[in-house]
């Protein structure tokens, strides 16, 4: 039996946000940084071993875009994980997608397409509740560099998915991800780990980003972009009810409403790329064009 390429996408976030979530318990033993290190090192190991890319035979400026995208994949990574140590799992995703939703708006050059970032930011205001004096500042700033890290992904992984095929860009973007954020995790990763943190972060770096890369991979070649795009911009929703399930994380309703906002934001960006993509003749809607604009 086929599994549909929606549910595909589906499970490839429900594969992200869960390993979000199951890696705060990590965070007491090896720290963020720690878990975070520990977590991008197993996957670009296993990935690595597997495909063995031929870096020698890399043009040179095709290997600097995938060194910088190493680096922004390390450093996003890093961020977020500090921000979910501080904030609700919900709130740090929903303000994370601020970045793609500055690209939407960058890609898109009509000033009208502002409105889905000012939508997002307003939802993210919601959530935040500044002026209950309850707001982590940290946490906030952390989501911030996380947002900027995850539009910066968004336009490497365009470039360098167009200059490289297969998984050996990818093995070696996570590779220079976890040399990148070693000076701040290495350390405690490795003075905190045991043979059952071990195993534990083995399966996280399976969960994320193994699976979920497979798995979109999948959808994205039996679903048109836009729908792969829509669809990924429910993940804040999806952070909120496993941030609930598992962290017994509990929006308030202003929260609930912030969320709901960032997720039509998301909605209303991919539709006004799609729109134009349509406009723009001789592209084709499901390989050619734009990119997924929420990888």
């Amino acid at each position: 039996m086929k599994i549909p390429a929606p549910a595909l996408a589906v499970s490839a976030m429900l594969a992200i946000q869960l390993g979000a979530a199951l890696s705060t318990h990590l965070f007491d033993a090896l720290t963020p940084a720690g878990a975070a290190w520990l977590r991008l090192s197993i996957a670009a190991a296993l990935l690595m071993a597997i495909t063995r890319p031929a870096i020698r035979s890399i043009p040179r400026r095709t290997l600097l875009s995938t060194v910088l995208l190493g680096t922004a994949t390390g450093l996003m990574t890093l961020m977020f994980m500090e921000a979910i140590a501080r904030i609700p799992l919900g709130t740090a995703v929903a303000i994370e997608f601020l970045g793609p939703l500055g690209v939407a708006a960058i890609r898109s050059h009509r000033r009208l397409a502002l409105i889905w970032p000012a939508l997002g930011l307003v939802g993210v205001v919601g959530l935040t509740q500044p002026w209950l004096g309850e707001l982590d500042v940290a946490g906030l700033l952390f989501a911030l560099a996380a947002a900027v890290g995850w539009g910066s992904y968004i336009m490497l992984t365009h470039r360098v998915g167009s200059q490289l095929d297969g998984f050996g860009g990818l093995a070696i973007s996570l590779s220079v991800g976890a040399v990148v954020i070693a000076p701040f995790g290495i350390a405690n990763a490795v003075g905190g780990l045991t043979p059952t943190l071990a195993a534990q972060s083995l399966g996280l770096a399976i969960l994320v980003p193994l699976l979920p890369f497979t798995l979109e991979l999948l959808a994205l070649r039996r679903m048109p972009i836009a729908a792969f795009g829509t669809l990924m911009a429910l993940e804040p929703g999806i952070a909120t009810v496993l941030g609930l399930a598992i962290l017994t994380q509990i929006p308030n309703p202003l929260q609930i409403a912030g969320i709901v906002l960032v997720i039509s934001a998301g909605i209303g960006a991919q539709q006004a790329n799609t729109s134009m993509e349509r406009q723009t003749p001789g592209k084709n809607s499901r390989n050619e064009g734009l990119e997924p604009l929420f990888p």
